[in-house]
This record gives C-alpha cells, structure tokens and sequence, in this order.
C-alpha cells in the first residue's frame, strides 16, 4: 500500500534539485534503501549484540592495588607485555614488568565508555577460568559464584570498568560474556539485540564497512599504514578477525562469518569491503566463505577498501606511496591495479554464479576527474557499478558565514546554506551519471548518502555548534531529507532501481565530527526525541514496500476513521474533541490543537493521522 501521496516536483524545481532536462522517474522504488552499520566500539550506541563483550574496548593496564603517593594513572599502557593467549586473554594477572618504571605489579583491565544507551538492570558476566575481578564506574556486582556474576548496570556516569585483578595461571580467566538483562537463556542461539533486528527490518541492503574497520584495516592510526618499508606486506587470511577472540572492537573488525550471519537471519543483502594489505589468497578464501555460507538468494556487494581517494585515511595513503610513487605511476592511476585484482579474484570465485555478485568501485562524487581515471581505466566487462556518495552538506561560503555568527546561529541560518549545498552536490552526481553510468551503461550506486552537514575543517569544533546540533531534530532535516530523496529519484532511469545507502543507522549527534546516525539511540521513543532522518528514510522505504509503520498500524486499528483531502489553512468541520494531536507515518506527534474546528497547520505534503488525545476519535488527513 501506498501510504503517502506527495507532490513536491514544483517545489523541488523551484530549489533546482530537480533536473528540467532528466527523465523525472518520481517512482516510489526507484531508491532501493540500504544502510550502513556504525563501528562495534564500547562508545556506540547501535548495541547489535546481547553479549556486551564484544564491544569492550581492547585491553589497557593499571596498578594492581592504590599505591599511596603514586601517580596510579588511569592506563600504564603496557598491555603489550603481557602474554595473551589466542583469543586474546591475558595469561598472568598480575603480573610484574620489570625495567619500566611502573609503580606495581600491573592488572589488566577494558572499559565501556558513555553507556547511556544501555539498558538498566541486572547483567549476566560469564567466564571460564580462576581469577577475581572488579567493577567500576556504573556497575556494581551484587552476586557471585564460579564462573559468573549478576552485575547490576545503573548508568549515571556513562562509564563500566572490568579489571581483572588475578588469574591463576594454571587456570587463566578467558571466554568472558556479558549479556544483557533477560537474554542469559538464550543468547547463544539468539546473540543478536532483538530491537537492533527490529529496526533493521526495513532495509534492504547491509553495508559492512565499519564493521570491518576497513578505514586503515589494522593499523591503529593512519600515518602508521605507510611509514615503513614493511608495510607493503600482504595480510595473510590467518590475520583475519575470529568469532572466538574477547572483542570485536578492533583494528580488524567484526568476524566476516558474523556478518554474513547478520544478512542470512534479517534475509537482507550483503555489502562488505576487502582489506586494502589483503593478500590474494586471503581475498579468495573472504571470497570463498561469502560464497559459501550466504544465502544463495541475497545478493553480494563488493567493493576494494573505502573512500581510496580520501586522504585522512590510511588506505589512500598506502595506495599512494606503494602504488603510485614508488611505482612511477601518477594518482589515482596507480589505485586502479589494486580495485582491478580484487573484483578479478572475487569474479573467479564466483565462477557459475555472477548473479549473485554486483562488483563495485568507488568514486568520488565531488571529483569527476578522479572518477573518471579510476573507471575508465578497469577493464571492460570486469565490474558492475560505480559508486559515489550521494552527501549533501555545507558550502565552504556557508561555513564562512556560520562561523562569523558564532553561536548565534540558528538552524533557519543554516538552511539556505545546505539548500546551497544540496544544489552543488546535485549537480556533482548528474555529471557523474552523465560522464560514467550512461556512456558505459552501468549502475551509479550511492555507497553512503544522506546529509553532511560538518564544519570545516572537519573534526575542529565550530564555533556554531549549537545549530548543527540543533537541526538533527528540527522538522526542518525532515523536508531537507524528503526533498533529497525526490531528487535522487530524478537520477533514476524510468523503470529501474538503484541502491541507496544511508550514512549511517545508530550513531549521536556531534558538531565536530557529524551526527550520522539515522537515529541517535537504538531505543529511542521518536515521539519524545525527534527522528526526522528516521521518519523521511522510513517513509521512502514505506512508499515502495507498503511496510507496517507507526500510522499503518493505527489505520488498522481504526479501519473506519474518515480520509479528508484538504490543503494547508482549510478549516475542519467541528469534531466531537477539542485535544488534538497530529502524527506522521512514523506515529510521531508533528502538530497539536485544542480547537474543535481545528485549522490545517502548515505541515509538509503528505498522510497524517489526526487522533483526539483520548483516542475517541481518528480521521485519516492528506495534504496534496
């Protein structure tokens, strides 16, 4: 079913998002929505996982006990001179580091970091081995016997501590889990937070891509992938991240059997990124296991590292210095070889079964030049799409003008300027159509898409914080969404779909490195904390699929509620209540009145429900 009847086309041109001379394809799955997953780190808030664990930061190091007049820091950072077993485990706790001037034996310890998106209650910390332990922070333990605790996890301070304070030796603490209230039964057959699959559902498509730490792939910085001459050595497939190690909150990332886990239990299709040191043998046996153990009918993404021409990243300066410089051969050219091996080495394991596989290079949406040296120099024939980002921002002119405001600034300050934006990065993604999809005849897919809305530099705070803060829940990213999707739309040949994935599902909001995430918790109640990201996506998704959503589910309820078909400023005819509320597809409260012959509110074209707050009445409203 079609839930919402929009049209913006007038609107839209008026903006110049919508191109006079392309085919205006305002099909309602001409956008086949993905998503791209956040990073397992213990500071997200996307909780995938019951089992807490794997999202624990890797080991630090501290003081066994207090040492009075000592400095005790928080991390001796010695970690690595600790012996660790194979799933990474330390084998001696505590344990004495001679000739560094450390103040006493050392325990070993991880931590979660702003945990105010975790649940309240009683935590269920399971451990094989010998050994005692101590909790920190927001979690208090308050009942022990071998082999487990019952933690209670309280946040207040958005910080949990687990030291491990002694581990016989004959016997070393390993194979920890902490699973989350309710799901001690059954988190091994069901290991997945049941909210984060409900979420999911919508989506089509999965992208991988932080999840397998793929921006700098085992390194823990940028600068420390190119420094030494020893950092053209391939990784072998041993190197890989493993299903049985601590944590996945690594420089290697999430297990790739866990991720195609993920696609086979939601049926969802997989795009996953292949290490840039990645040697051959270890792309075929990534190859080989995707292969293998996916679900024959979801369909496969692959593509050569990420973003290979952003240069914060250590891939790109990897490719670079190892592939262009020490080569002779200029950038971007000396990429291509890399990105052409990689899908050969995936199109040979596919042998027999191309169907399932789409072979991806990546572009650059706002540098024609750099996308059109990396395309047109594969080989025919070896690839099926290229992809850009489809991000809108701010203007450079924009920044300028926001940071002479300061904090003054509001979100109606910026939003000429994103419109401005919104404008460029259109034009950027037409002539990527016109100068690559429609001369080779492939697919342009968006491998990230949604808004960009940084300061510049990006990662320096602005000093117009507040507003970029501010406008992730304004009603006004809800139009600024809408109207970017309908002009995706337009790049679209009639007829045909392409792949759009949002950057990114559950991430907060952050002026000076970007508020990402579709939503901002996992469990976040929209009706409180706005969503409009959430609600624009949701919607887009609903128009082609007639998914349940909020107001679907209300519609149902109410099968008998009236439909009016009226325009913003009508008048209603007097109704039987006076509290009114109004809620979009999403179920989220948009508008609310005490008139009884409530006046149409100026609210963006589209389907609302109108229910009196004592739920004895129910119409169905559309605003053409």
């Amino acid at each position: 079913m079609n839930i919402i009847t929009r049209s913006l086309s007038a609107a839209l041109c008026c903006l110049g998002l919508l191109s006079t001379t392309a085919a205006q394809n305002m099909d309602p799955c001409a956008l086949n929505v993905g998503v791209n997953l956040a990073g397992i780190s213990d500071w997200s808030s996307e909780l995938p996982f019951v089992d807490m664990m794997k999202m624990a930061r890797t080991w630090g190091t501290r003081n066994s006990v207090f040492v009075e007049g000592g400095t005790n820091p928080w991390d001796t950072e010695v970690i690595d001179q600790v012996p660790l077993n194979a799933q990474g485990y330390p084998l001696v706790v505590p344990i004495f580091i001679p000739g560094l001037g450390l103040e006493t034996t050392q325990a070993v310890f991880t931590v979660w970091a702003c945990s105010e998106a975790w649940p309240t209650g009683n935590y269920t910390f399971l451990y094989d081995g010998t050994g005692t332990f101590e909790w920190w922070g927001d979690a208090e333990m308050v009942n022990a016997q071998p082999g487990q605790q019952v933690v209670s996890i309280d946040v207040v301070g958005q910080v949990i501590r687990l030291s491990i304070l002694s581990s016989d030796v004959n016997d070393p603490v390993r194979n920890f889990r902490l699973i989350m209230p309710g799901h001690a039964n059954t988190y091994q057959t069901q290991p997945y937070n049941p909210l984060w699959l409900e979420r999911l559902a919508p989506f089509s498509t999965l992208r991988f891509m932080d999840w397998g730490s793929t921006n700098n792939w085992s390194f823990d910085n940028a600068w420390l992938a190119y420094d030494e001459p020893s950092d053209t050595t391939r990784a072998p497939w041993t190197s890989r991240a493993r299903t049985d190690q601590y944590t996945w909150s690594t420089n290697r990332g999430v297990p790739y059997e866990v991720m195609v886990d993920v696609c086979n239990t939601l049926q969802k299709d997989l795009w996953i990124c292949v290490p840039f040191i990645a040697s051959n043998d270890y792309i075929a046996q990534m190859a080989a296991l995707v292969r293998d153990q996916l679900d024959p009918d979801l369909q496969i993404y692959v593509e050569y590292s990420n973003e290979n021409w952003n240069w914060m990243f250590g891939q790109t300066q990897w490719l670079n210095q190892f592939g262009c410089v020490d080569q002779g051969v200029s950038w971007p050219e000396g990429i291509v070889p890399y990105i052409q091996n990689t899908l050969d080495i995936w199109t040979s394991a596919f042998a027999g079964q191309m169907d399932r596989l789409t072979r991806v290079v990546g572009v650059q949406a706002a540098w024609q030049d750099v996308s059109n040296r990396i395309v047109n120099n594969m080989q025919p024939g070896t690839f099926d799409a290229f992809s850009p980002a489809s991000y809108f921002g701010l203007t450079q002119e924009g920044d300028a003008a926001l940071d002479a405001l300061g904090a003054n600034a509001t979100v109606a300050d910026l939003l000429p300027y994103v419109e401005d934006a919104q404008r460029e990065s259109m034009n950027w993604l037409r002539d990527q159509k016109e100068s690559i999809a429609d001369p080779l005849g492939i697919s342009m897919i968006y491998y990230e898409g949604g808004q960009h809305i940084t300061p510049d530099p990006f990662g320096d705070e602005p000093t117009y914080a507040q507003a970029l803060i501010d406008i992730q829940r304004d009603p006004a990213m809800r139009t600024l969404y809408d109207n970017w999707n309908d002009s995706l739309r337009t790049l679209v040949e009639p007829g045909e779909t392409t792949r759009y994935m949002h950057f990114s599902f559950v991430a907060g909001r952050s002026a000076r490195y970007g508020s990402w995430g579709l939503l901002e918790a996992l469990d976040q109640d929209t009706s409180v904390i706005p969503a409009p990201k959430y609600a624009s996506v949701i919607a887009l998704i609903a128009e082609c699929t007639g998914m349940t959503t909020g107001l679907n589910d209300v519609e149902e309820a109410a099968p008998s509620a009236a439909t009016w078909v009226v325009q913003v400023g009508d008048r209603l005819p007097t109704l039987q209540a006076s509290d009114l509320l109004w809620l979009d597809v999403t179920g989220r409260t948009v508008y609310s009145t005490r008139e009884a012959s409530p006046t149409i509110p100026s609210l963006p074209p589209g389907l609302y429900l109108l229910r009196a707050f004592n739920g004895t009445l129910e119409h169905r409203i559309i605003i053409p």
